[in-house]
């Protein structure tokens, strides 16, 4: 069934209730459903879509977002999120590698993405959100909701392997409705009236999670960016609060609750993942808000739906066995196996460390064009998560530690080879590595170790100017190290953990 039509019977069921708000203006299901039919008789018809065909979303929070996401569903067209957080030319990457048809953006980001994507062979149209275009659109004469297999193509997660080089996970009708019953079995039921808070991107976890919220007769709630004191009287104002956060928004609400008084107001559920959470910032949370939080374990490959630790978990005597499993990202959720394995692929004992592999309707389909990434990831018929884990006795699982040597900061991963080349592109550069170093809010922050060619020089602040030319200003290194030279085993591979051991042992001792 088309992923839409769940939204559709939603809004016949209940046409008067809030589906969208923002500070300025509250959509109802009714008009919502009216909407997206419309957007998406516009798509098949004056903008000429044809059935799959890709639709690059690239705005910020707002509620274009959902009816963009939705109406290009209705169409039978493939959406493809995008951060609006990434840099112009990241983003033309993903129009280029999704061959994109259309990008559906906003003011704020249409110029620097114009400027870009004339370099497409096939320059996809360009829709600005809220514009007079976008209006017209939403007059069109109303579609009905394409029929599609339960196998097809309803969104492309674009994320990073190995070697940095984005890949998109293609995710179907199918992975994202049982995404949505498993957030029904595992976390929460939703009813008409309850809200759904969204101040973490759309593009990501939010969005996704903004879907058993929709299907529900949730209210979508959208403030803009992420404030704690919007989101504290957002918890007095609406009723029933849920919401996704990455461990790092949870810190930084931890922090601005002090000296207010029941902060967590409506506060229902807070569904956190993305990054690790560190066990005494978790027991800080759970005295601030109590145990309404949930813990997922997941990835773009398989959305959100790996494993899970319980509200209940949450809930002990904080000895020594509830802070193991409280460091713990849970059980598998439903529907989902999880296993442990050694390179062969075979089970490995309690307690063993070796790479997380997972098998649910979940799991995406394919990576876009891409056989052999496709191949390796999905060896033997399970995800091979790229993570290293272990499972204890009960079942728990405890990330072990991440390999690829991503960095998470803030919730967004950041791939350490993206900065190398970048930084591998000015002159006086010989050779760099990238790692992570821990940060008290946002969980890591990239440090750049270069070492100079002989007799050339190149300070911080060319090397700064270089990263933001190239990549999104999140993912540049919050410092930049000039060295003489970089550890290396025999083989002449560079030591990343002798780097983030540096850094460790320098913060100990700060």
């Amino acid at each position: 069934m088309n992923i839409a039509q769940c939204l559709l019977n939603r809004a016949r069921a209940s046409p008067r209730a809030p589906a969208i708000s923002t500070s300025a203006s509250t959509l109802a299901f009714g008009q919502l459903a009216e909407r997206v039919l419309r957007i998406a008789g516009a798509l098949r018809g004056s903008l000429g879509l044809q059935a799959a065909e890709r639709v690059v979303i690239y705005m910020e929070n707002r509620p274009e977002f959902i009816e963009t996401l939705f109406a290009c569903w209705a169409a039978g067209l493939c959406v493809v999120p995008v951060n609006a957080k990434l840099h112009a030319r990241e983003v033309t990457h993903i129009v280029r590698d999704s061959e994109a048809r259309a990008v559906f953006t906003s003011e704020v980001l249409v110029d620097d993405i114009v400027a870009q994507i004339g370099t497409v062979d096939k320059a996809p149209i360009v829709v600005i959100a809220g514009s007079p275009q976008y209006d017209e659109l939403a007059q069109a004469t109303a579609a009905t909701c394409c029929e599609v297999a339960p196998t097809d193509p309803a969104w492309i997660f674009y994320t990073s392997g190995t070697t940095g080089a984005p890949k998109g996970a293609v995710l179907s009708h199918r992975n994202l409705l049982f995404m949505t019953m498993a957030y029904y079995a595992d976390i929460e039921q939703v009813t008409v009236g309850q809200t759904m808070l969204h101040a973490a991107p759309l593009s990501h976890g939010s969005g996704l999670y903004g879907l058993p919220h929709l299907f529900g007769g949730g209210h979508q709630v959208i403030i803009k960016g992420f404030d704690p004191i919007l989101i504290f009287e957002a918890f007095s104002r609406f009723p029933d609060v849920s919401m996704f956060v990455a461990p790092t928004m949870i810190t930084r609400l931890v922090q601005a609750s002090s000296g207010l008084s029941n902060v967590a107001g409506n506060l229902r559920t807070i569904v956190y993942g993305g990054g690790p959470m560190y066990v005494t910032d978790l027991l800080r949370a759970l005295d601030v808000f109590g145990p309404r939080f949930f813990q997922l374990y997941g990835q773009g490959e398989t959305p959100m739906t790996i494993t899970g630790l319980s509200k209940r978990d949450h809930i002990g005597p904080r000895d020594d066995v509830h802070l193991a499993r409280m460091a713990s990202c849970g059980t598998a959720r439903t529907g989902v196996e999880v296993r442990v394995v050694n390179q062969a692929g075979e089970d490995l004992r309690t307690g063993e460390p070796g790479e997380i592999v997972t098998r649910s309707d979940c799991v995406m389909v394919c990576y876009w064009k891409n056989e052999k990434a496709t191949a390796a990831a999905l060896g033997g018929g399970w995800l091979w998560t790229g993570d290293i884990g272990s499972l204890d006795e009960s079942g728990y699982l405890t990330l072990r530690d991440r390999s690829k040597d991503m960095i998470i900061s803030g919730g967004s991963n950041i791939y350490p080879r993206e900065i190398e080349e970048v930084l591998l592109l000015h002159p006086a550069v010989l050779e760099c590595s990238v790692v992570g170093r821990r940060h008290h809010d946002w969980g890591e922050e990239p440090v750049a170790f270069v070492v100079c060619r002989p007799d050339m020089q190149a300070d911080a602040e060319e090397l700064e100017s270089l990263c933001l030319q190239h990549i999104a200003r999140f993912k540049r290194p919050s410092e930049y190290r000039l060295v003489e030279a970089l550890p290396k085993n025999n083989y002449g591979k560079i030591l990343k953990t002798e780097l983030r051991q540096l850094l460790e042992a320098e913060r100990e001792h700060a």
